[in-house]
């Protein structure tokens, strides 16, 4: 016998086929007979900082490299109303200096993202959100860049999925194809050409291509780096439970404010996985500081791609032609080669810098000089 209680709290999962959008798996809610409700499709929540790879992917589409430097410094907004806005890390208020992007997304700093969403602009920020999916038409209000809009689980995981296949279009599916009563195919999902695919044909012939007219969205070498930066939220950020299950995989997690949204979205090279949890009336998860995503919604992804993946070999993601992998200093992002360093991802004409020298929030210079060109300071709480 097992005593077992209906649980107050709800979530949602979603798990798709990152280069077709098959859904493989949903999850709305513990019971359909207790609540019809999905909130995989239909919950409009908060994805918190699980939107930032696509702030930060932005930047790295529009002449940012991953060791473009920025400050985690305290930053003011002066809102449109006349209102101030103070934006704060986990941590607090209190900033670390400068860092490279990764840094930015391994370790979640909301300081850090406001500044770089500032520099690179909301409209265009809204723009590639909009193109992946996330929203139909972003507000360009700078606490949109922490996630404080509203989108579905569902939408969350299409869109890392075009980040997981190198930045094509996906439309997600629960229907691969229908047929009439005769057997004749009258809708298919997979809009792929495959020419050469007739039975009668096979013999003594070359082998079919697959023609795919799929709209590019993200430059597929932006898509690898960016997908690289959510390998280091796992191996050195906020989601280090997931090591734990041995295999390659990329993701982020997200927390909202008072902790009422809960989220982890990542994949391997082949499957997309979103994990939501928080109440259908909205109230902090947990007590305290220890409510966030990185305890709670991790734990179920990692759960669950154990289980997934567990005989599955273990495929690195794949590299794209043109990619330069650089060996530098994850904390600041110049050349490295010494104990701690890792492999950055460089589009070609790029590189990381030797020294780098970003301005501070009161004016003065922090100095360990990277190139100008390729840093991201503040001398007056803004982005220059």
């Amino acid at each position: 016998y097992r005593l077992r209680q209906i649980p107050e709290i709800s979530g949602a999962m979603v798990a798709m086929d990152p280069h077709t959008g098959r859904v493989f798996a949903m999850v709305g809610g513990f019971s359909y007979d207790q609540s019809e409700f999905n909130r995989a499709t239909q919950a409009l929540r908060q994805p918190g900082s699980s939107f930032k790879p696509f702030v930060y992917a932005t930047a790295l589409d529009n002449g940012y490299t991953p060791s473009s430097s920025i400050l985690d410094e305290p930053i003011t907004i002066v809102q449109s109303n006349g209102e101030s806005w103070t934006p704060e890390n986990f941590e607090g208020a209190h900033g670390t200096g400068a860092h490279p992007l990764r840094y930015g997304v391994e370790h979640s700093k909301n300081m850090m993202t406001v500044r770089l969403a500032k520099d690179v602009g909301m409209p265009l920020i809204a723009e590639y959100a909009k193109r992946f999916g996330i929203y139909d038409d972003m507000p360009l209000y700078l606490p949109m860049s922490l996630g404080a809009g509203e989108t579905t689980v569902l939408r969350m995981v299409t869109a890392y999925s075009m980040l997981a296949n190198g930045g094509k279009r996906i439309k997600s599916t629960l229907i691969d194809r229908i047929q009439d009563r005769w057997g004749h195919t009258i809708y298919r999902h997979d809009e792929r050409q495959c020419l050469g695919c007739d039975a009668p044909r096979w013999e003594n012939q070359n082998e079919p291509k697959l023609i795919d007219k799929r709209e590019q969205v993200l430059d597929p070498l932006t898509a690898y780096q960016i997908t690289s930066i959510m390998e280091g939220v796992i191996e050195r950020g906020t989601g280090q439970s997931i090591k734990a299950v041995g295999k390659h995989l990329a993701g982020k997690t997200g927390t909202t404010n008072e902790a009422k949204d809960l989220w982890f979205v990542g994949f391997s090279p082949d499957l997309a996985v979103g994990v939501y949890i928080g109440y259908d009336r909205t109230r902090p998860v947990g007590e305290g500081r220890s409510a966030q995503a990185a305890t709670y919604a991790a734990p179920i992804f990692r759960d669950f791609m154990t289980v997934a993946l567990k005989d599955k070999p273990d495929v690195p993601f794949r590299v794209p032609p043109g990619i330069k992998l650089i060996s530098v200093d994850p904390h600041s992002g110049l050349r490295s080669k010494g104990g701690g360093s890792i492999l950055e991802a460089f589009k070609p004409g790029t590189a990381p810098p030797d020294s780098y020298s970003a301005a501070g929030s009161d004016g003065g210079l922090q100095s360990g000089a990277q190139d100008v060109d390729t840093q991201v300071g503040s001398g007056t709480g803004g982005l220059y």
